[in-house]
């Protein structure tokens, strides 16, 4: 249902707080998202250094912050589904299978997106 409150920076501002609260919450809990956040840290400016141009900066940054969104996701989908049923089943182990698969795709083009702008520059 859509909302009927008025939008406006106050709101803004409540949503913004609410995103900070996720993240410092995904940071807190997840091993994996907190050693993704530290790589993001060490890659994204080497991103900014090595790109050549606008469009392979951005290239070079937007893979691993969709690493870390992907990795959010994949830690609400597991919180969800715990919560939902803490006992074992096969569609909830599914479903914590298919997020961590999201976020593997994510990372192989990571991987893919800089090999294919580095490799031919510096090889």
């Amino acid at each position: 249902m859509a909302s009927t409150v008025p939008r406006g920076p106050r709101q803004i501002y409540t949503a913004f707080g609410w995103s900070m609260k996720g993240l410092k919450a995904c940071f807190q809990y997840e091993a994996s998202f907190r050693l993704e956040v530290f790589n993001a840290i060490v890659v994204i400016p080497l991103g900014l250094w090595l790109g050549n141009g606008g469009v392979e900066k951005i290239i070079l940054i937007t893979f691993p912050m969709l690493v870390l969104a992907m990795e959010l996701l994949n830690s609400a989908i597991e919180a969800v589904v715990d919560k939902v049923s803490p006992e074992f089943h096969e569609l909830a182990g599914r479903a914590k299978d298919m997020g961590s698969a999201s976020v593997f795709l994510m990372m192989v083009m990571v991987v893919v997106s800089w090999a294919l702008i580095l490799i031919p520059r510096y090889f």
